[in-house]
């Protein structure tokens, strides 16, 4: 049995914990595979929101397995936030497995980003302050802390080799600190996470394709931000694209199945970095405020923007995307007129590709396309939406060349249409 995979195609916070959460009940296992809790996958259902960081966005369908790959960074202290929060609602949680191999957040990790980006000032990235650039540093200098050694008698005599190195490099930035209460509450954190079932997961999942299991690979962020393909070097630390999927689970490529990307109907970025289509007006900020553009982690708000064309093709082609799903297409109710941008002009010539510099020079070339003022969100079935949502469904998949199967017009489960 292959291993399907779902991602992001723009700069994150897409909508894929929604589609994840969807999907579950198709599916026997589901894989998150890298990234750590600077994201956040929202779901919602029942009239309440959820926002998970860590834990795949399965969690909430029994007799689904959840499992958090090597290729995730872990941070005690949110899981045991998150841990509480899903226990409240009567969640099982015993059927959340953690790879021994996926690699600890400590709390100098943390001081370290932030000390890194207070150092930078008005060069910085825009880091969520999660410590995950410096574990995933760690991770790659060959000094990282994984789950496995929680239970190494010399856990701790590694710990402190970990931490004292950080403080020698906290001391050459010069950065003031107080490490007490963070280590203390990071210790009695690791209480809950030493709680879990901790396991080989690349034998588990090899075992689970033999055996004929359906298996749903989660990505976090997006393939923008990928380390290698993103806008570097505004990019997160780890492989957000579908190759990632496989040294995030120790899966081989020839495994793979479908490829699901996910996009929104229109784009949004949070931090620093280019965005050749960010809108800096009115509408900019109607779409935001409309569309509650604020980040699930941070709260930060969202940069918006009309949809990226060369950048979703792009995106697709990296991934390998077999079939797209389309987010949030209700926050485009109201306007007369939408854009998409088609190509980019630098310095003058006209280009259908994003080039390896001077992304933040690139101007944007649109095409309008007719709006609609129906409210989506009240709609029952894809039937119901205006003709103008059909033609710009139609003229999406003519340009990116593949089907769109889903089609969001909302935060609630029952909003997601397929086609």
């Amino acid at each position: 049995m292959n291993v399907d995979v779902l991602l992001g195609l723009q700069w994150g916070d897409e909508g894929k914990g929604k589609i994840v959460d969807v999907l579950t009940s198709n599916y026997n296992i589901i894989a998150r595979f890298q990234g750590g809790p600077n994201a956040g996958h929202t779901l919602e259902f029942d009239g309440i929101k959820h926002v998970l960081h860590t834990i795949p966005s399965g969690i909430f369908h029994q007799g689904v397995i959840n499992l958090i790959g090597n290729g995730v960074v872990i941070d005690p202290v949110i899981f045991k936030k998150e841990i509480e929060s899903i226990s409240k609602l009567n969640v099982k949680t015993s059927e959340l497995l953690i790879s021994k191999k996926a690699h600890l957040i400590l709390p100098t990790h943390k001081l370290l980003d932030a000390a890194s980006e207070k150092a930078k000032g008005k060069e910085k990235i825009g880091s969520t302050l999660k410590g995950i650039g410096p574990t995933y540093m760690d991770k790659t200098g060959r000094n990282g802390l994984r789950v496995g050694d929680i239970s190494s008698n010399n856990f701790e005599e590694k710990y402190n080799a970990l931490k004292n190195k950080h403080l020698q490099i906290l001391n050459f930035y010069d950065y003031e600190y107080d490490l007490t209460e963070i280590e203390e509450k990071w210790f009695d954190s690791l209480s809950v996470l030493k709680k879990f079932q901790h396991i080989d997961s690349e034998h588990y999942l090899h075992n689970a394709i033999k055996n004929n299991k359906k298996i749903l690979a989660e990505g976090a962020q997006g393939t923008l931000l990928d380390i290698d393909f993103g806008s570097y070097p505004f990019v997160t630390s780890s492989n957000t694209i579908s190759a990632g999927a496989c040294t995030g689970l120790g899966i081989s490529p020839r495994h793979i199945g479908d490829t699901y990307g996910i996009f929104k109907a229109y784009c949004t970025r949070v931090g620093s970095g280019p965005f050749p289509s960010e809108l800096f007006d009115e509408t900019g900020e109607k779409i935001g405020k409309i569309g509650n553009e604020f980040g699930a982690t941070t709260g930060r708000p969202r940069r918006c923007g009309w949809i990226d064309i060369p950048a979703l093709k792009y995106a697709i082609n990296i991934n390998g995307v077999t079939q797209l799903m389309m987010m949030k297409a209700d926050v485009l109710s109201g306007f007369d007129k939408i854009k998409a941008c088609t190509h980019y002009l630098l310095n003058g010539k006209k280009i259908d590709y994003l080039p390896f510099e001077d992304n933040d020079k690139l101007i944007p070339v649109y095409k309008e396309l007719s709006g609609w003022k129906e409210n989506l969100m009240e709609i029952e079935s894809l039937s119901e939406a205006p003709k103008e949502l059909h033609k710009y469904i139609k003229w999406l998949e003519k340009e990116l060349e593949l089907p769109i199967k889903i089609v969001s017009v909302g935060p609630d489960r029952k909003q997601t249409f397929f086609r």
